[in-house]
Formats: C-alpha cells, sequence, structure tokens
C-alpha cells in the first residue's frame, strides 16, 4: 500500500495506529517453568540470527518454541499407526 501524506503529523498518527497490539495470555494457561538448553556454534547462530532478522521475527523464545513443537507435531502424524500400511491403502 501506497500512501502520500500532506503532514507529518498524519503520517505519525497513522504509524501510531498500525502498532501491533500484544496479544494477553489468559489465565487458563499454564505457566513455562521448564527450562531447555540448546548449545549452538556461531555459525549456526549466525543462520539463525539472519532469519529472524531477514522475516522479521523479534521473540526468538516463541519462534523456538513453536518451530520445534510443530516439527514434533508433524513427525507424530506422520508416524502415527494405521491399520493398513501405506502400500496396501494405494492399491
Amino acid at each position: 500500500m501506497f500512501c502520500i501524506y500532506r503532514s507529518k503529523a498524519k503520517f505519525a498518527e497513522n504509524m501510531a495506529n498500525n502498532v501491533k497490539k500484544r496479544v494477553k495470555v489468559p489465565a487458563s494457561t499454564p505457566k513455562r517453568k521448564q527450562r531447555m538448553v540448546c548449545l549452538m556454534s556461531e555459525e549456526e547462530v549466525r543462520i539463525v540470527d539472519c532469519y529472524l532478522k531477514k522475516y522479521k521475527i523479534t521473540n526468538k523464545a516463541r519462534w523456538l518454541r513453536e518451530t520445534v513443537l510443530t516439527f514434533i507435531h508433524q513427525k507424530m502424524e506422520e508416524d502415527y499407526p494405521t491399520l493398513f500400511n501405506e502400500h496396501d491403502m494405494r492399491r
């Protein structure tokens, strides 16, 4: 979207209205008390930092948590036992 503003005040007002609001977590959500530590090489840290910067991700902990849990969830879905094996179902 491309906008031309007649004054800096209008531009500043529009930018103030576009600020992302923080979503409050409901009290029913359990607090995170368990810590996991992961050591990375300097090159791995640079790769992660470049990715976060490129995609404008500001919350590294949430991104890492969601990425790991998404991977685990997908893997568990793939490995879920079925009544028939894949070869039998494709016939």
